[in-house]
């Protein structure tokens, strides 16, 4: 008969989550992760299974952490541009604080080339953001706050390589300046 885990696997998942979001997947070894999460060997393989379904998990929790953080300023109050300002500026203020970059971005770099399951966990994330932003700024073209002739789907296109352009900047080590500069170039094309 199996002993009953003692530990909170949630509070495992997201202390894996912050190791392979600081050092990435490649560079976190089983020992980094158990002493992350307080498990030993056994109890991460045992509920894990693997260190890639651990970092699946891991990722799966990152994309809702974040998109309910942008999910919340996007839908928040003032105009189109005020919400899509917020937005940017508190990206760039994570950014300059944490300076680890964004774990969605690191892992489309590191991994999605050669890991399929990756890729696809990305390019659902990616749709949905898509979607997301779409949607926003279709409601901002028809209530007048972009011009109508604008397509709101590439405009989306648009938002979200910003985003992922100034974190790669950041952790590339743009500073603060450089990043607000991006964010207004773009506030300034939509």
């Amino acid at each position: 008969m199996a002993r009953p885990r003692n530990f909170d696997e949630d509070r495992a998942v997201e202390a894996a989550m912050h190791a392979f979001w600081t050092a990435g997947y490649e560079a976190t070894s089983t020992q980094d992760l158990c002493a992350a999460t307080g498990l030993g060997r056994s109890s991460i393989y045992n509920t894990f299974r693997s260190k890639h379904d651990l970092f699946e998990r891991a990722l799966r929790r990152y994309m809702e952490i974040k998109d309910a953080s942008t999910l919340a300023a996007l839908e928040g109050e003032g105009t189109f541009r005020e919400r899509i300002a917020g937005l940017l500026r508190q990206m760039i203020e994570e950014e300059c604080r944490d300076g680890i970059g964004c774990l969605v971005v690191n892992s489309g770099i590191e991994l999605a080339p050669r890991d399929p399951v990756v890729a696809g966990l990305l390019r659902r994330n990616y749709e949905r953001r898509l979607e997301t932003l779409r949607a926003v700024i279709e409601e901002a073209r028809l209530a007048g706050e972009i011009d109508a002739g604008r397509d709101a789907r590439e405009l989306a296109h648009f938002v979200i390589a910003t985003i992922s352009g100034i974190r790669v900047a950041a952790r590339s080590g743009a500073g603060r300046e450089a990043l607000e500069a991006v964010a207004e170039s773009a506030l300034r094309a939509l």
